[in-house]
């Protein structure tokens, strides 16, 4: 059997599947138009971020898996494979702890006005110290918008090392889990009002896309702050720009945009106070090997005859009579 992979993964991701038994191809190009091309007779794939569309798909007649290293499945037509019987799986368990860092991270940077002190103090402007801008972490409010994995150990992790009050905002989580994470769940109006730090941890779906837009930046705090770490298509990039620009919140920063890579011109890169990272927080050396492994598991296991550990299109699967 063939295996295909799209986008570079680590070594070790790839040796699984050697040891497995498969052959191992890497795309020429992550294209569509050239993936398309060379998937042909593969019977499991590997995608990382690249998009996998349902040319690609019609074109794989003997797919039987894709496995997405990493959490989010929104560049993977999963409608298109489930109709054909393919399997829709990705590895959740891996990224948690490495986004969940990175969102600390920012919170820190943010908050201790990082970039600018930095720029400043090469800059020869020492009295920059005397402005009295930045704040403490320990005390304040954190708004976690999507309450899974990753907001989950945000939630824990700040609690434990800055004693944070942590409001939430999931519809999908029960009160029960709630109360066991302390963590107190409000609508998300209310998240915004009152939160010093909004975190989005959300999947990218039709309820989700721009749910942060001018009407919800306009409810925080002028001291607060806003970081995306789930997908660019979460928040109106336009009106994050406007909120910093105009002084409705403190400042932003994110890991993932709308367009990636983002253009040189995007209204970003002229804000000081909108923090950036190349969508590179679930890119440790730890977490990488993680993806890799568990993208390779998942496409050994289904290639193998056994039940996926991480399918994503049960329900699609059941629908379309193929399971």
């Amino acid at each position: 059997m063939k295996v295909m992979i799209v986008q570079p993964i680590h070594e070790s991701g790839i040796r699984m599947l050697l040891n497995a038994g498969f052959q191992v191809i890497q795309a020429s190009s992550f294209e569509p138009s050239v993936v398309a091309k060379e998937i042909v007779d593969c019977d499991g794939v590997i995608v990382r971020t690249a998009p996998f569309t349902a040319e690609i798909i019609r074109n794989a007649p003997k797919l039987k898996v894709i496995a997405r290293h990493g959490v989010g499945v929104d560049n993977i037509d999963v409608e298109e494979a489930s109709k054909r019987g393919i399997y829709v799986v990705n590895t959740p368990n891996a990224n948690a702890i490495s986004v969940a860092e990175a969102t600390i991270a920012f919170i820190l940077a943010l908050a201790k006005r990082l970039k600018e002190m930095d720029s400043a103090t090469r800059k020869g402007d020492f009295k920059i110290r005397d402005q009295f801008s930045t704040m403490d972490v320990d005390g304040k409010t954190l708004g976690i918008i999507g309450l899974g994995r990753i907001g989950t150990l945000v939630a824990k992790k700040c609690q434990a090392a800055f004693s944070m009050k942590v409001l939430a905002f999931d519809p999908y989580v029960d009160a029960h889990k709630a109360r066991e994470l302390n963590v107190e769940l409000v609508p998300l109006e209310q998240l915004l009002r009152e939160s010093d730090f909004v975190t989005i941890h959300v999947p990218l779906t039709p309820e989700t896309r721009f749910m942060i837009r001018e009407d919800q930046l306009k409810l925080m705090k002028p001291t607060a702050y806003i970081i995306n770490m789930a997908r660019g298509p979460i928040w109106d990039e336009l009106a994050v720009l406007k909120a910093v620009e105009e002084g409705w919140i403190a400042g932003a920063a994110t890991d993932v945009f709308i367009e990636e890579p983002p253009k040189p011109d995007h209204p970003f890169f002229k804000c000081e106070k909108i923090l950036l990272t190349p969508h590179n927080a679930a890119l440790t050396k730890e977490c990488v090997i993680r993806m890799a492994e568990g993208a390779a598991q998942g496409v050994i296991e289904v290639l193998t005859g056994r039940k996926p550990s991480f399918p994503v299109n049960l329900d699609l699967l059941k629908k379309y009579g193929k399971i």
